[in-house]
């Protein structure tokens, strides 16, 4: 085997892999490389159909990427719910990515929601984030899960929960402590301050009272 037919096998393995990838900016940007590898390999041989077809193919994940990247930090693309701790929704939500919020949430308890606010991130009506919190006392929001579902684990959809510090002030919160123990933590890119285990956010003032 030349190095000619190693590349195109490589870039068709490359193809391949990215379609068994769940996230979906990561699915885009491994078939994207596929896509330029095999175009190199397909205009070596002079097979220009397929050289077309990975143009036309690298062309639209450039598009897809280029809207994924412009709209992770977009409040009009993800909006933030609040719903009971009580929903039927988000209990099926949370049955249904049960093993997965146990990885990367192993402290989290499920049974215990009673005294909790809840938050869907979704994107139109696709839930890509849970995010759970209860009050620890002395003006501290405990958040005991900040789930993101696997395609949109390249992003950051707990932010838009935090970033509205009205949806703490208004309950009489001044800070928000992060899971400890939370695998994969991303609260020094949104502000939070490293304490020990956890990330702590301190919140504007408010004069709000408690809802």
């Amino acid at each position: 085997m030349n190095w000619l037919e190693l590349a195109g096998w490589t870039g068709s393995a490359i193809l391949v892999w990215s379609l068994l990838q769940t996230r979906i900016l990561r699915l885009r940007a491994v078939n994207l490389v596929g896509c330029v590898v095999l175009i190199g390999y397909n205009a070596a041989v002079q097979v220009w159909p397929m050289v077309g077809l990975n143009v036309v193919l690298a062309v639209i994940n450039i598009w897809y990427l280029r809207r994924l990247l412009a709209t992770r930090h977009d409040e009009q693309t993800y909006q933030v719910v609040e719903v009971g701790a009580d929903d039927a929704f988000l209990a099926h939500t949370l049955r249904v990515h049960a093993a997965d919020i146990a990885r990367f949430n192993p402290g989290f308890q499920p049974g215990r929601l009673a005294d909790h606010s809840a938050f869907l991130v979704v994107r139109a009506d696709e839930v890509v984030g849970v995010v759970l919190v209860r009050d620890a006392g002395d003006g501290v929001a405990q958040v005991d899960l900040d789930y993101v579902t696997p395609p949109f684990r390249d992003f950051t959809p707990g932010e838009f929960v935090y970033r509205r510090s009205s949806l703490f002030t208004d309950r009489g919160f001044r800070q928000v402590v992060s899971p400890p123990g939370m695998i994969a933590p991303y609260y020094h890119r949104l502000g939070f301050r490293r304490e020990g285990t956890s990330f702590v956010l301190d919140l504007p003032t408010s004069t709000g009272t408690r809802g």
